[in-house]
């Protein structure tokens, strides 16, 4: 029964998640992972449930946000474990003769440790190559401390030491690679229980929408190791040799099984070749910097042709203009409250901005620098006429940025 209930219960959760996605790895044009929507079915029969069992009135967010533990999510772990319970009950009446179910397990085996392999790939290769936490943008340089979500303090620690979140990263690369191969699956399955352990932990404590995910990988990684468990402990406890491993071919031919080791080794290369190139030329991309790269202090500011002190009263008035990716502009107010814009930059000396909530607003500012450390803006916005002279914060002088790793400290440096 608890074999029936795993194969069920597994089987739809790989099935309606994104562990589908990283299973059926594909790529795009612009070498980013495309989801494949598998399961518009499920989402029209998960809002049914929440509408009329669980009589949730607003509507159920269904895109993708970042999030995995939307309420949708838990309606639909709600659906699964009813599904998976009813199965099982259903299948042992059935079937309530059978004691054992070993061709079944072996495929299922199989299916279990790719589709949580390809899944530690997705993420370890987000690592490698660090896209999954980042640096801390020039806003964030500027964000006070106690402003930071729990996932914002987790998410920006890792990204300031992309040392450790590469370490983190090939982590479960390794784990996620040693389980797609057959000899190698093993090793890979307790890598990857450490590894999940370790993510819900911090998931849990920090507050991250991934903890249903998280949570999975380590009852995922116990299943793929529990035909090995007696050895394991064995191995581990006492000091009788551990038995070798019985075999789990698929077939009864030898011929098909070399065809279904090849065909697994096949597949198991393309996820680890596809998902290395996709997060490579995501990085490769990202890595693009505004042609105003910097944070810029305002010195001057005047509004149709009137100059304003810096009060922080002044509802107009700038205090810092921030370029970092080469589409934006973000404007921080004397109250310090951030407002971006779109901004298409001409080399030549003009900015054109736009605002993403409002498709019909325009402001066209012209740009000159007297030199590199200086900069001065020149245009119409929101009816004004404005014009602004700024200076460039040397991002080197946070101490974040430029503090660095030293072997030799004669006292802490804690600050």
């Amino acid at each position: 029964m608890a074999f029936r209930f795993c194969v069920l219960y597994f089987g739809l959760y790989i099935v309606l998640t994104q562990m589908l996605t990283s299973l059926l790895f594909v790529t795009t044009n612009d070498s980013g992972a495309f989801e494949v929507d598998m399961t518009s079915p499920a989402k029209a029969a998960i809002t049914w449930v929440a509408a009329h069992v669980f009589h949730v009135v607003q509507p159920l967010v269904t895109v993708e946000t970042g999030s995995g533990d939307r309420m949708y999510d838990w309606i639909e772990l709600a659906c699964i474990v009813a599904l998976a319970a009813a199965g099982t009950l259903a299948w042992t009446l059935l079937d309530r003769k059978r004691l054992g179910y070993p061709r079944l397990f072996r495929w299922f085996h199989v299916f279990a440790r790719f589709a949580l392999g390809a899944t530690l790939l997705t993420y370890g290769a987000d690592k490698i190559f660090p896209l999954q936490m980042p640096f801390p943008s020039l806003m964030r340089l500027l964000e006070p401390y106690g402003h930071f979500s729990p996932m914002g303090v987790l998410w920006y620690s890792i990204g300031a030491a992309p040392g450790y979140e590469i370490f983190a990263g090939c982590a479960e690369f390794a784990a996620g690679t040693l389980l797609l191969f057959p000899r190698t699956a093993v090793l890979g399955a307790m890598l990857g229980l450490a590894d999940g352990v370790q993510v819900f932990m911090l998931n849990m404590a920090f507050d991250v929408p991934v903890k249903l995910l998280s949570f999975h990988l380590i009852p995922l990684a116990l299943f793929v190791l529990a035909p090995d468990a007696r050895r394991l402990l064995t191995a581990i406890f006492t000091r009788r040799a551990a038995p070798a491993s019985p075999g789990r071919e698929l077939f009864a031919q030898p011929r098909a099984n070399r065809w279904a080791l090849a065909a697994q080794v096949g597949f198991a290369v393309y996820l680890i070749a596809g998902n290395l190139y996709a997060s490579a030329s995501l990085f490769r991309m990202q890595g693009a910097r505004s042609p105003l790269y910097g944070i810029w202090q305002v010195e001057t500011f005047s509004v149709d042709g009137q100059l304003r002190p810096p009060l922080d009263t002044d509802p107009l008035r700038w205090r810092r203009v921030i370029f970092d990716n080469p589409q934006s502009m973000v404007v921080q107010g004397m109250d310090d409250a951030a407002r971006g814009y779109r901004a298409a930059i001409d080399l030549s000396g003009g900015i054109v901005l736009s605002k993403p909530t409002d498709q019909a607003w325009r402001s066209k500012l012209a740009f000159t620098r007297a030199t590199p450390a200086s900069l001065a803006l020149e245009g119409a916005m929101d009816g004004h006429r404005i014009a602004v002279t700024l200076q460039l914060v040397d991002r080197n002088s946070f101490l974040l940025v430029h503090r660095g790793f030293h072997w030799i400290q004669d006292r802490p440096f804690n600050r």
